[in-house]
């Protein structure tokens, strides 16, 4: 396992190097400089779209924009807003956070371009089904030859949508958690166990296909959301006084690094960014998959709903959770990461039920994003060996389950950082090629849709 940790680690460290750092952060500047910060102009005109004023159901695709906008959630908002943010405090320092919003600040617009693409150029699969996604965009929008580097999307995409690190981290807090309050010594069996319940529920879903996990998704999403907001607001509530310092910590933290990293700020810019794309997703490649089942002609409109996912997915909720870990005093507990340090603060912040309130917020963030998940394994296997036999690999992935459930936490946590950041190259390269197509897309709905 030691030998494992070393190699996973190594290959999370090669493929997040600065080069990688380099094409999100400065993708998404030029992304938000091109478009000339058009999208913080229509966040109205978005709102609009996601409530459905523009739904018209005999539209080409699968789901209509708020499933859409549900399914790309179900998959962000998960393990990532909560074990994740701890993750980057355990390992950063609060300054972790920082980096954090500056990801997602940048992954606003680069989600605008990246879904808007994936609606603008969708391709068919050898089933005849309209089908989008960075392979699709690549090859429709690039043209056949720049299919090997789509082909490379597909087969990262395969491994870095697997739910090891979802399932790894609840299986974590049923073990602290539940079982620990019954005096039931956590094992390889009662992980095992825990992954098998995982495994019977998920499998209930997931072979029903995108349009039951679109239905599915739209009522888990702000269910959850808003379970898990509730919880932290409380928590922040009666540690008001901590708000202003904590945020004071975070931003003074972010140019020091001098928190866990001994002042290795590059480190620490490295670990916010890679933990923030891990909470979003922008730039990764995996969104724009929901959003090119949606029920539109209008690929601008897909990007406008999904410039939303970064602000509610991490500016709001990953800092709600970061501030509940800050505020309670928690964070700088050497002995704890992951989903427990968040627990320890759901049990300071809100005294003998605060840990089982975020128990059952958190099996519904898990339960989302492995509903969500094998949607994009499916579409990138259905690329690779043909639509027929992309019923296939849900078997992988609920195998991928029970293997979360019972591996070590770090060498999932770098196999899966590592995955996403290959998909994050081909996905970038493509968006970046392909940003003079989106610049007329837009300019041609928003002279159609003048006031709307």
């Amino acid at each position: 396992m030691k030998q494992l940790e070393q190699i996973s680690e190594a290959f999370s460290g090669f493929v997040w190097g600065t080069p990688l750092v380099l094409l999100l952060l400065g993708g998404g500047f030029f992304f938000l400089i091109y478009s000339k910060f058009l999208v913080f102009r229509y966040f109205r005109h978005s709102i609009n779209i996601i409530r459905g004023k523009y739904d018209d159901p005999d539209e080409p695709g699968q789901i209509n924009h708020f499933e859409a906008l549900s399914t790309a959630l179900s998959a962000t908002v998960g393990m990532g807003n909560v074990s994740g943010v701890a993750i980057a405090i355990a390992t950063g320092g609060p300054g972790a956070i920082f980096w954090m919003w500056v990801s997602a600040f940048f992954g606003i617009t680069t989600k605008f371009f990246t879904c808007t693409l994936a609606v603008l150029f969708r391709g068919r699969d050898s089933n005849g089904n309209i089908q989008g996604g960075p392979m699709y965009f690549i090859t429709e929008g690039l043209g056949k030859k720049w299919r090997p580097l789509a082909v490379f999307f597909a087969m990262a995409g395969m491994i870095g949508v697997l739910p090891m690190f979802q399932v790894n981290q609840y299986t974590q807090a049923v073990r602290d958690i539940v079982l620990a309050d019954f005096g039931i010594e956590g094992s390889f069996i009662t992980n095992l166990l825990t992954g098998l319940v995982l495994t019977f529920f998920v499998s209930l879903v997931i072979f029903g296909g995108i349009k039951r996990i679109g239905k599915v998704a739209s009522k888990l999403v702000p269910f959850m959301s808003l379970l898990y907001i509730i919880a932290v607001l409380v928590i922040l509530g009666t540690n008001i006084d901590g708000l202003i310092p904590g945020l004071k910590l975070i931003v003074n933290d972010a140019f020091t690094g001098k928190a866990i990293l001994g002042g290795a700020l590059g480190q620490l810019i490295i670990t916010g960014i890679k933990r923030g794309t891990f909470s979003n997703e922008a730039g990764l490649g995996t969104a724009p998959m929901a959003h090119g089942a949606a029920k539109t002609k209008e690929p601008v409109r897909e990007g406008l709903v999904a410039m939303i996912e970064p602000i509610i997915d991490t500016i709001f909720i990953c800092t709600m959770t970061a501030l509940a870990i800050i505020v309670t005093g928690v964070w700088d507990n050497p002995d704890i990461d992951g989903i427990t340090l968040t627990a320890e603060a759901f049990s300071a912040g809100i005294p003998f039920i605060g840990k089982y309130v975020l128990i059952l917020a958190i099996t519904f963030f898990a339960m989302s994003s492995l509903f969500a998940f094998p949607y994009y394994g499916t579409k990138s296997f259905g690329f690779l060996f043909g639509a027929k036999k992309q019923y296939l690999y849900n078997y992988f992935y609920i195998f991928s389950i029970i293997l979360g459930a019972t591996a070590s936490l770090k060498v999932i946590i770098n196999i899966i950082d590592g995955v996403y950041g290959l998909m994050a190259i081909p996905t970038m390269i493509a968006a970046l090629l392909l940003a003079p197509k989106v610049k007329a897309a837009y300019k041609d709905y928003f002279a159609r849709h003048k006031g709307s």
